[in-house]
């Protein structure tokens, strides 16, 4: 209850959907008409909201519930449960694309930030001079993500060994801790504290103006709402559902007023579709009426491949999520977790972030990772020794994938799943660099830094190897020099990292201001609009775009008087 109290004194603009006083009935009153209409409380919504805050009336509307004093999503070392609990209330919404790779979109107040791996590292100026950004401006709004949630690790065992054997081979130079993204092996930032404990993006709302924002939780948007009687469709407010089923709708207070989406990769997408911005065939076919034909709404839709190798050891292992990175001149980017498996909480023995619970069944191609799959695992886990679940991983994604799918609409309900395809390695030069990136990996795993330190014989190891089978990980693959075995190698145990992207890009469905092509007063601050992820790790450019848009809007609307 404690904690109750505390984010309601630092809180108070939070409330539930349904304190919300506009019922159909009435005509949306005066006093219910906003500035800014901010739909999803995420990774970039919230510093968007704060920002703008600032100088306006802001609503903001968040699906899921409140992240504070919630174990699950505060504490690292729970990071895996938020993931596997599969229920309607999570704050982790699992989906299945069309390739068979489980994967996870927030559903809560803080977004990604409640229910990812924490690392903290921002984007290459090559990205930022693509994008066309200020780049003064994008460096204030990092520090002022930066000053507010992120924190410098304190280094893990494993990850200084990680460290060692990616300097050993050429990933260099050690560029020490940074946030900056930048060739070589290097620690970075993470939104846990000292203590273990996560800062989400929700804590940005504490830097909002209070009296100028409200923020309402368990409010599921189903659609942007548009005034169609002129020559292009303007957007006019939005209709939700609070938390008890009842529907309401908030507008826009003036011609200068703007809906902004920041619903996520998937959700933005999916939110324009069922608004009636997308396809035209598609959105006939379901039913919806077209507010604007664009063929390009869900399109390009991409997801960085992820592919992990265990290397198991004699000794337990000090819990670490992400703090090493190496990043190669190959388009492959090495990260590591480790000393999840030992654990004793819920989930008896687990993996973390690579656990079979959460769907990451590698060891099973993509196709074959049925609901059956994971109970048949967990029921079989009890009999698994517990030394199988000793050591860590070695993480290998691809930089930039070239192979990109699509997003369509499987019902009109918001709250199920779109259909996603990733089309993971379809293109050959994709697989070419996850084959590359294995065999790093696997001469990282034979190096003395990690046989000294995990004090693995070849007998230990043989023993693991078969035990591993049965714990749904992989070990490095036997034949490294037979590239055939190893393009199957990345297909089979193709994962996500959960950084996907795309589906509504800049040319294609938004400006360069990400205004929204061929209508008034909407607008999208999120990473569908992005044609690759930033950075070796999103979060960190999700959080500076929104507090660089926010700031971007607020000095083209007041100039100089913006002050910001």
């Amino acid at each position: 209850a404690h904690h109750q109290h505390y984010s309601e004194f630092r809180y108070p603009f939070i409330k539930k959907a349904s304190s919300f006083s506009s019922s159909l009935s009435s005509s949306g009153g005066g006093d219910h008409t906003y500035d800014y209409i901010v739909v999803g409380g995420g990774t970039a919504g919230c510093p968007l909201a704060a920002t703008l805050s600032q100088k306006f009336n802001v609503l903001l509307l968040e699906r899921g519930g409140m992240p504070f004093g919630n174990a699950n999503i505060s504490l690292l070392e729970n990071f895996h449960i938020t993931l596997t609990d599969t229920s309607s209330t999570s704050a982790s919404q699992y989906f299945i694309s069309t390739d068979g790779v489980l994967n996870s979109r927030a559903r809560v107040l803080g977004g990604g930030t409640c229910i990812n791996a924490g690392f903290y590292t921002r984007a290459s100026t090559r990205f930022i001079n693509k994008v066309g950004w200020d780049l003064k401006l994008v460096n204030n709004s990092y520090s002022w993500v930066e000053k507010q949630i992120v924190h410098r690790p304190k280094v893990a065992p494993w990850q200084v060994v990680v460290r060692d054997s990616l300097l050993d081979l050429g990933v260099s130079p050690f560029n020490g801790f940074t946030y900056d993204h930048i060739y070589g092996t290097k620690f970075g930032g993470t939104i846990f504290d000292r203590f273990g404990r996560r800062h989400t993006a929700a804590e940005l709302l504490a830097s909002a103006d209070p009296h100028k924002l409200t923020v309402l939780v368990h409010a599921t948007v189903q659609k942007v709402l548009f005034d169609t009687s002129g020559k292009r469709p303007k957007a006019a407010g939005v209709l939700f559902k609070d938390e008890n089923g009842n529907q309401h709708r908030a507008f826009l207070s003036n011609s200068r007023s703007e809906v902004i989406l920041s619903c996520g990769a998937i959700g933005t997408p999916q939110m324009l579709l069922l608004s009636g911005v997308g396809p035209k065939a598609e959105l006939e076919e379901m039913k919806i009426s077209v507010i604007l034909n664009n063929k390009f709404v869900g399109q390009g839709m991409a997801d960085n491949p992820l592919n992990t190798v265990f290397v198991p050891s004699k000794k337990a292992v000090k819990q670490s999520l992400i703090q090493t990175v190496g990043i190669t001149k190959m388009g492959v980017y090495i990260e590591a977790s480790s000393g999840f498996g030992q654990s004793k909480d819920s989930i008896q023995c687990h993996h973390g972030m690579l656990s079979a619970e959460i769907g990451q069944l590698s060891t099973i191609p993509p196709k074959q990772r049925t609901p059956e799959a994971i109970q048949a695992y967990i029921r079989r886990k009890k009999d698994i020794p517990h030394e199988a679940f000793r050591g860590g991983f070695i993480l290998e994604k691809i930089s930039n994938p070239i192979s990109t799918g699509k997003l369509k609409l499987n019902n009109t309900n918001v709250e199920d799943n779109p259909s996603v395809t990733f089309n993971y390695f379809k293109h050959p030069h994709d697989l070419q660099r996850c084959v590359d990136g294995i065999r790093m990996a696997t001469k990282m795993v034979q190096s003395e830094h990690f046989t000294n330190f995990t004090q693995c014989d070849k007998q230990t190891t043989d023993k693991i190897l078969n035990m591993s089978v049965l714990a749904n990980v992989n070990l490095i693959p036997k034949h490294t020099n037979d590239t055939k075995s190893l393009e199957q190698f990345c297909k089979d145990t193709v994962l996500s990292i959960w950084h996907y992207h795309g589906g509504c890009h800049v040319g294609k469905v938004v400006d360069r201001e990400h205004k929204v092509l061929g209508v008034h007063r909407l607008r999208i601050v999120d990473g569908s609009v992005f044609d690759e992820s930033p950075g070796t790790n999103p979060q960190a450019t999700i959080l500076m775009m929104g507090r660089y848009m926010g700031l971007k809007i607020l000095r083209d609307r007041l100039g100089k008087a913006a002050g910001v």
